[in-house]
C-alpha cells in the first residue's frame, strides 16, 4: 500500500508541476499578441489509481475567433478607404478659400463679370487671363494628385499581394509542422505553440483579404477566400503576383483584356499550376487589398472623371452654342429640323425617343472623322444611351445621308435649307427631342471670330486644339483636366475677349457677359458616370454647379468613410473584447489556480513524504 501511495504521490507531483508548467508560461506570455491561453488536462490510469498529463489545450471559442478575422478584414478595409478619401478631399482644398477649386473658379467668374462692366479696361483682361491660368493649373494639380493617389494604391497592392503570399506559404509550413508531430506531440506544449504560430499568420492575413478556415483531422487548417476559393490545403499553399504597372495616368485603367489593361491584377497560381486572375473572378472582397482595389478601380477612376467633366464643361460652355430642334412634320412622320452647321467631331447629338409603350430612351449621335471605333454609351453622358457613330468626315453635303444609315430603319433623315438637317420617325418609336452642342471655333487661334463663343481653354495634348469632345484616336475627355490650358492665342491677344469681329467697339461687354451667363448661369448636361446625379441618371447643372457638387460630394464621401471606419473599428474592438475574453490570459485567474496547484504539490509531497516515513519504519522492524 505505501508502494502504491508513494507511486501515486509521484505521479501526482509530476503533473502538478507540468500544470505549474503551462500557468507559468500563460503568465510570461499574457498580453502577447497571438497567445492563446493553455490548460492541463490529466488522465486518470490504474483503476483511478494514479494519474498522468493529458493534452494541453488552447482556450478559446471558434465563434468568436472567425468574428474577430471578418471583422479585422473590414478595419483594414474601412481604415484605408477612410485615409484615401480623407487625401482625395483634401486635394480640393478647404471650401470657400481662396486657393480651393471653388474660390478660383469664384475668382474667374468674378474677374469676367468685372470685365463685363469694363470692357475697356486692359488690367481687367489680364486679371481674367490670370484667373483662366489658374483655374486650369487647380484642375491639374489635384488631377496630378489623383493619379498620385492611384499610383500610390498601385504599389501598396503590389506590397498587400506579396505580404499576403508570404503568409500563405507561411500557413502552409506550419501545417506540415503540425501533420508531422506524433498524436501525443501535437496535444502538447509544442503543437499548441505551433498552432499560436499559424492563428497568428492567419490573424496578419485576414488584413489583407477575408478568409475562412476549416480545422482537419490531422490537425491541418484549410484556407479559403470568402468566395470559396482554396489558397491553402494541408502544406501546399496558393502563390500570390502582382503585375504592377508603377505610376499611373488617367488612361490606365483595369479590362479583362490583358492587352488593354493599364493597372496590375491579382494572379493566384494554385499547386496544380492552375491560374486564377483574383480581381476579375471578384474573389477579394474585403481587407486592405480589395479597398485598394476598389480606391484604384472605381473611387479615384470616378474622381478623375469628374475632374475631367469639370474640364470639358468649363471649355465646352465657352466654346459652343447650344442647339434645340424645333417640330417638324411630313404627312403622318413627325420629327424636329436642326441646325448641325459647324458640327465637329465629338460634338455629340442627343435624341430622345418614346416607344409605343411609352418608355423613354435616349439616342446619342456621336460625330467622327473616321477613327473613333468602339464609343461605348459609358463613354457619353447617358450610360443607358445608343450610341451610333456618323462620319461627317464627307462634310455638311452628306451630313443627313450619315445621319439617315445610323439611324436605319424607323426614321426619315434629309437636309434642309442652310445646313439644317430634318429628321422625323417614321416607325412606331416617336421622336419627343433633339439637342446638340456645337463647338463653333474651329482653330484656337481664331479668337476675334463672330459670335459670343470663345476658346478661352484649349487641349495641350493634342497640339492645343480646341476640345469638341473628340473620340478620333481614343476619348479626348480622359486626363483632360491634366492637359486643358489657357489657349496660347488669347493670351498673346486679349482684345479677344471683346472684339467679335471688325468694328466691335472696346466698351462692348456682349461677349464677356455671355461667357459669364455661360459659366455661372446656362444649364448643361454632365455625365452620369461623375457619380453626382446617380448611377444611370445624366447631372444637369451649371459649370459652377458641377464644381460646387463636386466639392460636396468628394466631402461627404470623405465623412462617410470617416464614419464607417469609426464604427468599423468598435466593431473590432468587441471582437477582440469578445475573443480575449476565452483566449486572453488573466493574471488574476491564473494566480488563483497558481495557489490551487500549489496546494495540490504540497499535498502531494506530504503523501510522498508519509509513504517513505512508513517504508523507512517497515525496513526497521
Amino acid at each position: 500500500m505505501s508502494i502504491n501511495a508513494l507511486n501515486t504521490a509521484t505521479a501526482g507531483l509530476r503533473v502538478t508541476q507540468a500544470a505549474i508548467g503551462i500557468v507559468s508560461q500563460n503568465v510570461a506570455n499574457a498580453g502577447s499578441d497571438g497567445y492563446v491561453r493553455r490548460r492541463l488536462s490529466t488522465v486518470s490510469t490504474d483503476g483511478n489509481a494514479g494519474v498522468t498529463t493529458g493534452t494541453v489545450t488552447r482556450i478559446f471559442d471558434e465563434t468568436a475567433q472567425r468574428q474577430l478575422r471578418l471583422e479585422t478584414s473590414g478595419a483594414a478595409y474601412t481604415g484605408l478607404m477612410a485615409t484615401t478619401q480623407a487625401s482625395l478631399s483634401a486635394l480640393y482644398g478647404t471650401p470657400g478659400s481662396a486657393s480651393a477649386l471653388d474660390g478660383v473658379l469664384n475668382a474667374f467668374t468674378q474677374s469676367l463679370q468685372t470685365l463685363a462692366g469694363d470692357p475697356s479696361s486692359t488690367g481687367a483682361r489680364a486679371t481674367v487671363l490670370a484667373g483662366a491660368r489658374s483655374l486650369a493649373g487647380a484642375l491639374a494639380t489635384i488631377s496630378d494628385g489623383v493619379q498620385t493617389l492611384r499610383s500610390g494604391t498601385e504599389s501598396q497592392l503590389d506590397t498587400d499581394v506579396a505580404a499576403a503570399s508570404s503568409l500563405l506559404s507561411r500557413i502552409a509550413g506550419l501545417n506540415t509542422k503540425i501533420i508531422g508531430l506524433n498524436g501525443s506531440d501535437r496535444s502538447a506544449a509544442s503543437g499548441a505553440e505551433l498552432a499560436d504560430q499559424r492563428d497568428q499568420a492567419l490573424g496578419e492575413l485576414s488584413r489583407y483579404m477575408d478568409l475562412q478556415t476549416s480545422l482537419q483531422a490531422d490537425g491541418s487548417v484549410t484556407v479559403t477566400t470568402g468566395s470559396g476559393i482554396t489558397l491553402v490545403d494541408h502544406g501546399a499553399a496558393a502563390s500570390l503576383g502582382f503585375d504592377g504597372r508603377g505610376r499611373l495616368d488617367p488612361g490606365a485603367t483595369y479590362t479583362d483584356d490583358p492587352a488593354t489593361r493599364g493597372v496590375g491584377t491579382i494572379v493566384a497560381v494554385m499547386p496544380s499550376g492552375a491560374r486564377i486572375d483574383l480581381v476579375a473572378t471578384g474573389t477579394v472582397r474585403s481587407g486592405s487589398i480589395a479597398a485598394g482595389l476598389a480606391l484604384r478601380d472605381d473611387t479615384l477612376v470616378q474622381a478623375q472623371r469628374q475632374l475631367d467633366d469639370l474640364a470639358a464643361g468649363l471649355s465646352r460652355a465657352l466654346s459652343d452654342r447650344a442647339v434645340a430642334g424645333t417640330p417638324a412634320s411630313e404627312g403622318t412622320a413627325s420629327g424636329f429640323d436642326i441646325d448641325l452647321t459647324g458640327l465637329q467631331a465629338g460634338n455629340a447629338v442627343t435624341l430622345a425617343t418614346r416607344s409605343a409603350s411609352g418608355a423613354a430612351h435616349t439616342i446619342v449621335l456621336v460625330p467622327t472623322t473616321g477613327n473613333a471605333a468602339g464609343v461605348s454609351a459609358a463613354q457619353t453622358n447617358d450610360p443607358t444611351a445608343t450610341v451610333l457613330t456618323v462620319d461627317i468626315s464627307g462634310g455638311p453635303a452628306t451630313t443627313a445621308a450619315r445621319i439617315g444609315a445610323a439611324l436605319g430603319d424607323g426614321y426619315r433623315v434629309s437636309a434642309t435649307t442652310g445646313g439644317g438637317v430634318r429628321i422625323l420617325a417614321t416607325g412606331a418609336t416617336a421622336l419627343t427631342g433633339i439637342d446638340a452642342s456645337i463647338t463653333v471655333p474651329t482653330r484656337a487661334g481664331d479668337v476675334r471670330t463672330a459670335g459670343t463663343q470663345l476658346a478661352v481653354f484649349v487641349d495641350s495634348g493634342y497640339g492645343d486644339t480646341v476640345y469638341t469632345g473628340s473620340f478620333e484616336g481614343g476619348p479626348h475627355l480622359t486626363g483632360l483636366a491634366q492637359r486643358l490650358v489657357l489657349n496660347p492665342a488669347l493670351a498673346a491677344d486679349s482684345a479677344g475677349l471683346i472684339v467679335t469681329a471688325a468694328g466691335t467697339l472696346p466698351g462692348d461687354g456682349t461677349r464677356p457677359k455671355a461667357l459669364l451667363d455661360a459659366l455661372t448661369g446656362a444649364a448643361r448636361t454632365f455625365s452620369a458616370a461623375s457619380g453626382l446625379g446617380g448611377v444611370s441618371a445624366p447631372y444637369t447643372t451649371s459649370v459652377q454647379g458641377l464644381a460646387q457638387g463636386i466639392i460636396d460630394f468628394q466631402g461627404a464621401a470623405a465623412e462617410q468613410a470617416d464614419q464607417l471606419d469609426q464604427g468599423q473599428s468598435i466593431a473590432l474592438s468587441t471582437a477582440r473584447s469578445r475573443f480575449s475574453a476565452d483566449s486572453g490570459v488573466s493574471i488574476d485567474e491564473e494566480m488563483a489556480n497558481l495557489i490551487q496547484l500549489q496546494t495540490a504539490y504540497s499535498a502531494n509531497a506530504r503523501v510522498l513524504t508519509a509513504a517513505r516515513d512508513m517504508l523507512d519504519t517497515l525496513l526497521r522492524i
